[in-house]
């Protein structure tokens, strides 16, 4: 089993920036794919951005150029720096882990864009 723990989502104004982060717990197998996706109300949950072990990016269409996913291996802890953020980046934001077949997710952490 693994464990997900988010944190740092909240309110921003448009144009502003925030920093998620997942740490992962648990039997965390070496080789591994870790990502956020996001809901907002009335949408299905889309792919926002994953990452490899080996530090292989995807990006949904999107967020290119104003997201950057990153992780640190030893702490086996994924990043999600957030800049230039707008209203329809407003969604639940959710830690994704996929190891060995295995999909694990986290909580989900808010993330409000609004003046």
């Amino acid at each position: 089993q693994v464990q997900l723990v988010e944190s740092g989502g909240g309110l921003v104004q448009p144009g502003g920036s925030l920093r998620l982060s997942c740490a992962a717990a648990g039997s965390v197998f070496s080789f591994n794919t870790m990502g956020w996706y996001r809901q907002a109300p009335g949408k299905q949950r889309e792919l926002v951005a994953d990452i490899t072990t080996g530090a292989s990016t995807n990006y949904a269409d999107s967020v290119k150029g104003r997201f950057t996913i990153s992780r640190d291996n030893a702490k086996n802890t994924v990043y999600l720096q957030m800049n230039n953020l707008k209203p329809e980046d407003t969604a639940v934001y959710y830690c994704n882990f996929i190891s060995r077949g295995c999909y694990y997710w986290g909580q989900g952490t808010q993330v409000t864009v609004s003046s």
